[in-house]
This record gives C-alpha cells, structure tokens and sequence, in this order.
C-alpha cells in the first residue's frame, strides 16, 4: 500500500452554497428548486454521514469546523489550496475564485499541530493569484505518489508553467493534456483533472475520451500501462456522475476506494468488479454537495502524510 495515507483532513461548511465565483467555468455546478437553508441542512447530512462511513471504514480523520466568517461558500473542499507530503511538508495554492482565497484563514494547521504534526510550508503559490495564474493543488494534479508523475489537464485553474515549477521542485514528471465536457454542443475544458481522473496504485480511472487530441490521449495510455496500472475508461455521463472524483485510501488492513454513490451508482457491474479487486470501496450520498459544489468525494478529502 505504498504511497497510500490512512489520514485525511476535512472542511465541515458553516454554510453551503453555490459559489457563483467558480460556476464560471465548472460546469457540473447546477441549481435546485431549494431553499438555501433547506440545501444547507441536506449538505452538513450528507457531510456527516460520509464521515461516520470514512470512521467506520477505518480512516483517521482530522476535522475542522468552519468558522461564520470570512464566508467560505466552496470550504468543503479543501484540496484545493492545500497538500500534504511526507514529513508533515505542505504547499499552499493559488485559487481562481477570489472567494475561495478566504479559506486559508481557517485554522487548519494549529489544529494539525494540536495532534502533535510539525508543519512546514515548503513551497507557495499564492501570490501568482496577482498575476491571474493558479494551480489548485490536488484538483489541478491528480498525482502519483510512487511513480512520482503529475498528471494534469490545462485550464483556467491550471496553469502549465506553475505545474512546471511544482514538478522540478518536488521531482515528479509532468504529463500534460486537456479534457473537454460536451456542454450545450460545445467542448469546454473541465475545470479540473481530478473530475475525470483518479490513478490508485495498481489501476486508473479515467475519462479517455475527454481527451480530444489523439497523441495526449495516447500519451496518458501509455504512460499509465508503463507503470503497470489497469485502465478503467470512463463515459461523459460517467464523468458528470463524478465517477472521476475517486480516491485511494488505506486502513489497517486494505486500499479503501473512496467515491460517492452517484459515482459508484453509474459505474458498470465490470467496472465495480475491477475496482474490488484491488480495493475494498466506500460510498456516500453527496449529492446535495455534488450538485451545488460541483465536487465531490475525492474534492472534500485532503490526503495527509
């Protein structure tokens, strides 16, 4: 279980909300004939319930309680503006939404070393924000720890000389590519590649044919089949199902694949048998979250090392 974590950190929201400031470009946000009040309470259900499941599955969580203010529409998914290496190394991340910039003021790291870690900011983008540049961390990279590759799909929110930088300072190779979403006949980009791409450590999920160009998306193939890994193509509907939004945890005893029921729902009987076999799966009702956040369960996990 190399390259795994059996630790996770997570945001719970004071109030969820659709943020306006990301609907610009993520296109899986949508809205619902409910209140907000009403989407509010449905979304701390859903987030409690996916933690008591992450507990019993036998993942150690650290938790957060969003605070009142600043207000932080999009703090559920904390991935974004931070990750986590090994000994306790952290990098923070330059975000799109201005909004969403708010969120580094919870006191996330003074809880962690409450718990006894020794955290060290190692590197920081937040400051190409001034220039309109971003990398939103574990969204914009879908990493492979033990092969150390970063794979990243271009857009608005990841910028391809910042995953440069990340890749020479950190020594993983960059595997560049963009991914598209049919939306009302047109292809735009998807807003970030851990949407349409999860990698575990024998297999990958993966939105292939969200790869328009043929040598990127031959390129992803075979730089996914040279480390052994077992490709699960994913459909476009899949994709808008969030089956992309997985993640590879541990317990004591096994891989745990995190996803959400939607996900899990819209993947074929094969598909599943494939995903067993090298894990044992978890899933959750998001769907509050996923159809107000445009995210979903790998969006609201934080891995930490």
């Amino acid at each position: 279980m190399k390259g795994l974590t059996n630790h996770v950190l997570m945001v719970r929201p004071h109030f969820f909300m659709k943020n306006d400031q990301t609907a610009a470009n993520n296109y899986f946000q949508n809205n619902i004939s409910l209140t907000s009040e009403q989407i509010n309470k449905l979304a701390l259900e859903e987030f409690d319930e996916f933690v008591n499941k992450l507990i019993d599955a036998g993942i150690n969580i650290t938790l957060i309680q969003d605070s009142k203010f600043p207000i932080t529409p999009d703090s559920i998914f904390p991935n974004n503006w931070v990750s986590f290496h090994k000994k306790n190394k952290i990098i923070l991340y330059s975000m799109y939404a201005a909004n969403r910039r708010n969120e580094r003021n919870i006191p996330i790291f003074e809880k962690l070393r409450d718990t006894g870690a020794k955290i060290e900011i190692i590197h920081d983008y937040t400051n190409y924000e001034k220039n309109n540049l971003f990398l939103e961390g574990t969204g914009s990279m879908v990493l492979d720890r033990v092969n150390k590759k970063c794979y990243a799909s271009l857009s608005e929110r990841t910028n391809k000389e910042l995953v440069i930088d990340f890749c020479n300072k950190m020594r993983y190779k960059p595997i560049f590519f963009r991914a598209y979403q049919t939306i009302n006949g047109k292809r735009l980009s998807i807003y970030h590649t851990n949407v349409m791409m999860s990698i575990g450590n024998k297999f990958a999920v993966v939105g292939i044919d969200s790869i328009d160009n043929v040598i990127e998306k031959q390129n992803v193939i075979n730089e996914l089949t040279s480390d052994g890994k077992e490709i699960i193509s994913l459909s476009e509907l899949q994709i808008q199902n969030f089956a992309g939004n997985m993640l590879l945890l541990k317990n004591s005893k096994t891989p745990v694949l995190v996803m959400s029921s939607s996900a899990f729902d819209s993947l074929t009987n094969i598909q599943k048998l494939s995903l067993q076999n090298h894990s044992k799966i978890i899933h959750a009702n998001l769907n509050t979250i996923e159809q107000i956040g445009g995210g979903s369960a790998r969006c609201m996990l934080t891995e930490v090392f």
